[in-house]
């Protein structure tokens, strides 16, 4: 097996998402003129917020204060959608998000406050209006760039209109099932006319591709964030773009978007982790008990379909399985969250009960991989799915849930405080009645999680026989609250229903 190597950094990591046109606007990025949506209005699916990269700067302090250490930033480059996934301009940022001087300004004011930036690579599809894709539909056949994509043979030649557009015959074809090659001309991801299919299997396109992240690895981000990076089904191109991006910074974070067991992609040749969303299915599952929404959950579709209520014995047996996936080195860099910009918000799913996502908070933030806070989630803000979970932030304080906040920013105090949840050995010790407790040991210190689930309060009596705990006699709680009796190899707690709490051995 390769010898993993991973970012040191990414272990000591707070992530922050950002979903930049609703983040935060600034007079710097010029809109002078343009038709913007009200900030405080319901999102839509195509109408632009204003927000930009100057006002993510501006509000670097807010992000230092709470203690994030590293922003994941949604696309950023040229694009005609407020997403940014249908991607025109691979160099340039969006003169709407205030172009690349912006995001200049952002890197040297993230990295004088020891903040990382890690943007999101949209690599396995373009947009329409791609050069290389809108040279094709204008020429055909006769295109130099006809193979960048993979296009219907008989319409390239015939050079018959390409419809693909609402109402036309070829958009009534796909909805029939007939297949996006077929039916509007060119191979388009999951059938969707905006976004063309890239073949990477042309020499030309692996070149462009990996050029682009060596490109924006030299101008100062630390790292990539990869779209669906399993639709390029292509082991040798995923392990060039490490050789290339990590000879250019060997400290690069690659996390890849795939919603499942990754084993295939993380042997230490190809990515540094991925999005841990097996996790936040357990966590939707076990912490929200009968609060979990279980339809506006899954609406996100694919894996969320799993989403179900866990029993503690299931939540254990999941986390368990899940933490032996990838070697250790792996594991304490994946990229571990609640919701993101494609799923529902978890207070959503969770029928806005807040104990479920306090429960979740402290078992994210106490587990092993680096935590990741989708903006808003720390003031409460709520989203049932796309595009009401791409709200715009309400600066306005008083919409903000300050108890939350506080609960947040002890959490990541916590995490920075003791070095143990961040490099530490993981060991589930008890799962019944609704209570789930682990511990954290690393060195001379141990740190014992208790999350309690039920609907009443508990007393449990947890076994420390497998632990090594020279010369400890007492158990003091840093975080919670919760009665606690420490005797020799035994830890009983006394806990409210619906919290958790964190002693140190």
């Amino acid at each position: 097996m390769t010898n993993i190597i991973t970012p040191e950094w990414v272990k000591d990591a707070v992530f922050y998402q950002i979903f930049p046109d609703r983040f935060a606007k600034s007079a710097q990025a010029d809109k002078y003129g343009l038709r913007l949506e009200e900030w405080e209005t319901p999102p839509t699916p195509y109408g632009f917020k204003g927000g930009d990269l100057y006002g993510v700067v501006e509000h670097l302090g807010y992000l230092e204060d709470l203690g994030i250490t590293a922003i994941y930033l949604n696309p950023i480059f040229a694009s005609a959608s407020n997403h940014r996934y249908h991607t025109y301009d691979y160099y340039n940022v969006d003169p709407l998000l205030g172009g690349n001087n912006a995001l200049q300004l952002l890197i040297d004011e993230s990295h004088k406050r020891g903040i990382r930036i890690v943007l999101d690579g949209v690599f396995n599809h373009a947009s329409r209006g791609f050069w290389q894709f809108h040279h094709v539909l204008e020429n055909g056949a006769g295109s130099p760039y006809v193979d960048w994509f993979h296009f219907d043979g008989d319409r390239l030649v015939g050079k018959k209109p390409w419809g693909a557009y609402p109402g036309s015959k070829e958009i009534k074809d796909l909805q029939s099932g007939m297949g996006s090659l077929k039916s509007i001309g060119y191979q388009a991801w999951w059938d969707l006319p905006a976004l063309p299919k890239f073949n990477t299997d042309t020499p030309a396109v692996r070149k462009f591709i990996l050029d682009v992240a060596d490109f924006w690895i030299k101008f100062g981000i630390d790292g990539w964030r990869l779209d669906v990076p399993s639709e390029i089904n292509d082991d040798d191109f995923w392990r060039e773009f490490r050789r290339r991006v990590k000879s250019l910074n060997p400290d690069a974070y690659i996390v890849g978007e795939i919603w499942q067991e990754a084993r295939r992609w993380l042997q230490g040749d190809q990515f540094d982790a991925v999005m841990n969303y097996p996790v936040t299915i357990a966590e939707l599952g076990f912490f929200c008990g009968d609060k979990l929404n279980i339809q506006e959950a899954r609406k996100a579709g694919g894996y969320r379909n799993q989403i179900k209520p866990f029993l503690v014995t299931d939540f254990a047996e999941t986390v368990d399985a899940i933490s032996g996936w990838y070697d250790p080195a792996i594991t304490q860099v994946q990229l571990n969250l609640l919701d993101s910009h494609d799923t529902p918000r978890f207070i959503t799913c969770a029928s806005g009960d807040q104990a479920s996502l306090k429960l979740a908070m402290l078992f994210m933030f106490t587990f092993h991989g680096a935590p990741c806070v989708y903006y808003g989630d720390e003031i409460g803000m709520d989203g049932k799915h796309d595009p009401d979970c791409r709200k715009s932030f309400p600066w306005d304080k008083s919409r903000w849930d300050f108890g939350l906040l506080e609960y947040t920013k002890s959490l990541i105090s916590l995490r920075h405080s003791h070095p143990l949840l961040r490099r530490g050995s993981f060991h589930r010790l008890f799962a019944s009645d609704g209570v789930y407790a682990f511990s954290r040991h690393l060195g001379d210190e141990t740190l014992v999680v208790v999350l309690n689930a039920a609907e009443n309060g508990r007393k449990i009596n947890i076994s420390l026989k497998e632990l090594v705990l020279p010369h400890r006699n007492s158990a003091n709680i840093i975080f919670g609250k919760a009665g606690v009796t420490f005797s020799g190899d035994k830890l009983d707690v006394d806990i409210a229903a619906r919290t958790g709490a964190v002693f140190s051995l």
